[in-house]
């Protein structure tokens, strides 16, 4: 893989956009891809996939999300169409299309809204912990909760990291005189999963028409009648569930997540 080429795009409402173009060594010869990562995520979780999928010939494009990483820390607008739009102008402007969107959690529901709304932009769709779910009315709350739970300021990175599980999510921390503060603003975080709290979009799930590939952890948080659900509808999904995984299964298990996802590509190049 050549060195990841950062830069800063600019949506049309005037938010930054930080986004990094994984280029392969060679000249790609395989369908691009978008990852989307999830609520109060950021784009370097993504970063140990992004080589895989690399290595495998692909030109892999992240970005921060509205809200999140070195983007645009309180945008005006934090809706699900704001997120969409974001998305597209990630693919109009890299001249993406026809692209896999691939996504987490918050992510993945911003693809999937994407893939419905604008089919001529996506070649197939990759949901990792994610589906068209709703109402949640208790949704707003839980984030809340489970913001006002982290022991901020953190003493350091390391303190960070066990508490929440993961090394990535101490990449974007902000080091203060006080200690080490996530680098997003708590009610962005709660205003962006608003819709998401009143809102079901199964009728965004049966207007997608490219081929699918619904990941599902073995200790996730997609609701329990969820991926049947989603099956039932729209019957030629496919699903893989990956063991020994949590709800952030592209750090639990990067590489089996990297296996289900090439072989879903791979099975698209045969037919």
């Amino acid at each position: 893989m050549t060195r990841p080429r950062p830069a800063t795009l600019t949506a049309p409402d005037g938010t930054r956009l930080a986004c990094t173009d994984h280029r392969p060594a060679d000249p790609p010869g395989a369908t691009p891809l978008l990852l989307l990562h999830g609520l109060a995520g950021h784009q370097g979780e993504w970063d140990a996939l992004a080589a895989h999928l690399s290595a495998d010939g692909h030109r892999v494009v992240t970005y921060d999300a509205r809200g999140h990483g070195a983007s645009t820390r309180s945008p005006a607008d934090t809706t699900r169409a704001a997120h969409v739009q974001d998305a597209v102008t990630v693919i109009d402007t890299l001249d993406l299309a026809p692209v896999t969107l691939l996504g987490q959690s918050l992510g993945g529901h911003t693809a999937l809204l994407l893939a419905a709304s604008h089919p001529h932009l996506v070649t197939s769709l990759i949901l990792v912990e994610a589906g068209p779910g709703g109402p949640a009315p208790e949704l707003p709350g839980r984030i809340a909760r489970w913001l006002d739970s982290w022991p901020t300021p953190f003493a350091s990175p390391g303190e960070t990291a066990q508490f929440l599980g993961h090394e990535a999510w101490t990449r974007t921390l902000e080091h203060r005189r006080d200690g080490w503060h996530p680098s997003f603003d708590r009610a962005t975080m709660i205003s962006t999963v608003a819709e998401l709290a009143t809102q079901a979009y199964w009728q965004d799930w049966a207007r997608v028409t490219c081929p699918t590939l619904l990941v599902q952890a073995e200790h996730g948080t997609m609701r329990p009648d969820e991926p049947a659900t989603m099956l039932t509808r729209r019957p030629q999904t496919r699903l893989v569930r990956i063991p020994h995984a949590s709800h952030d299964v592209h750090l639990d298990q990067p590489a089996r997540l990297h296996e289900a996802v090439r072989a879903f590509l791979l099975d698209l190049d045969r037919t």
